[in-house]
């Protein structure tokens, strides 16, 4: 007969389950998922600190990881099928106004901008620039020529992971007043994903899909004042001008490498010393070549770090004819518009029917709400744009087709006698002004087009 436990003691083996144990790690975690999602365990990001006393601009509803086809894709369907219920007039009408801050990252989406003589305001004011050695160089070359390197802009030509840096732009906000301190600057936050190895790396993880969504990755932030820093801080900062080379032109501009992190370079993959340019306003690049006179455009035409004139506009109906002549596959599926990093996007008039225009003007809406004095803006339309490989990288993953739609470009849009075996899609602007007159226009995203 076994012996019986005496009574009282207790009996060996654990007081829970593996069920109890299960329903204690479920409870808990419940109870902190809703702490982590509102305070996460890290410290705020420079674009949180900023919305304590800025304002970002743009469509802040459209989500980021909407494409251009997506947001325009039912437009665009009526255009093509003649469908014109939206023009009754017959009109073409603005559907997408965006700017560029950095050149070759990803652009954002205004309702309205002002225009000014190098452009809309806020494009293409930053760029990125790598410097670069002069070799291959022959043997008789001096030591000097040598050891000579140079600043060169880069693109999503080079590195197609531009497209994936967003920039959002912080503006001051004047019903936040009271905390800013006076700082009346207008500031960009650059973003790429970027995690971090070891415990700081899968908390990083953890917060971002947390906060953000179960497809968010962690994100490394880069922040620079948009207002051309005065003497006094160029040198705190240690920042220099420096001559850098765009296209076949150098000019001086100022390099602000101090504030890139080195996990930029190695996300885009860069070898060499990697630099960010900003514009020096006393130094714009004068435009002639089909741009009109100064006398024509009541100053003498300018522009940034745009690739050769200060606006681009693009007609929808011409990137749907174009759309239906590539040779489609898994990579390439349709043709987002937001490759050709137009400006203006218009609807209504028929394919390539803008290369016929020489001056227009945008006209605004009767009853439209803007925070500029909106009036007419009248453009000269000064030539075709010429298109490089950029259009083959996907703006949303930043992966370049091999082929298209170049290929297609070159093939179906060889219209150019000045531009032999290059490819043309779009047409570029220049402001015109009243002779002596401080530029106040703007447009909005709903003025439409009226020749003249």
């Amino acid at each position: 007969m076994e012996p019986q436990p005496a009574i009282g003691v207790p009996r060996n083996g654990p007081a829970v389950d593996a069920g109890g144990i299960v329903l204690i790690v479920v409870t808990i975690c419940v109870f902190l998922l809703p702490i982590l999602i509102y305070f996460p365990p890290m410290l705020p990001s420079k674009s949180e600190a900023l919305l304590q006393t800025h304002t970002p601009i743009g469509l802040t509803a459209t989500p980021r990881s909407r494409s251009f086809l997506s947001v325009f894709g039912r437009r665009r369907v009526r255009a093509v099928s003649g469908d014109s219920s939206e023009h009754p007039t017959g009109a073409a009408q603005i559907r997408n106004l965006c700017i560029y801050p950095v050149k070759s990252c990803k652009g954002i989406e205004v309702t309205e901008s002002k225009v000014l003589p190098a452009g809309l305001e806020f494009d293409r004011l930053f760029m990125f620039a790598q410097l670069r050695s002069p070799f291959p160089v022959s043997l008789d070359t001096p030591e000097d020529e040598k050891s000579r390197h140079i600043w060169d802009f880069v693109t999503q030509r080079q590195f197609p992971l531009l497209a994936t840096v967003s920039v959002d732009l912080f503006v001051p906000d004047v019903a936040k007043a009271a905390v800013s301190n006076g700082d009346d600057n207008a500031y960009l936050i650059l973003r790429f994903p970027w995690v971090e190895s070891g415990v700081v790396g899968a908390l990083a993880w953890l917060v971002a899909k947390l906060s953000r969504g179960w497809r968010a990755l962690p994100e490394k932030e880069v922040l620079l004042p948009v207002m051309f820093p005065p003497q006094d801080e160029i040198a705190a900062r240690g920042y220099t001008y420096e001559q850098v080379t765009i296209w076949r032109e150098t000019v001086t501009a100022l390099n602000m490498e101090t504030e890139l992190p080195r996990e930029l370079r190695l996300y885009l993959g860069v070898s060499n010393r990697l630099g960010i340019f900003r514009v020096d306003p006393a130094r714009l690049r004068d435009v002639y070549r089909c741009a009109p006179t100064g006398a024509e455009a009541g100053y003498q035409p300018c522009t940034g770090f745009q690739d050769a004139y200060p606006l681009h506009l693009l007609n929808l109906s011409s990137v749907r004819d174009l759309e239906a002549k590539l040779e489609k596959d898994d990579d390439l599926r349709q043709l987002d518009p937001g490759r050709f990093r137009a400006n203006i996007i218009i609807d209504g008039p028929g394919a390539y029917e803008e290369e016929t225009w020489k001056k227009i003007v945008l006209r605004p809406v009767p009853r439209t709400k803007s925070v500029h004095a909106t009036q007419p803006c009248q453009f000269h339309v000064s030539c075709r744009t010429v298109r490089c490989k950029m259009p083959n990288v996907d703006q949303e993953t930043g992966h370049r087709h091999p082929v298209e739609p170049d290929r297609s470009l070159r093939k179906f849009r060889d219209v150019d006698p000045g531009a032999k075996k290059k490819g043309c899609l779009g047409m570029q602007l220049t402001p015109l002004f009243d002779l002596g007159k401080k530029p106040k226009k703007a447009v909005t995203c709903v003025d439409s087009v009226l020749l003249v």
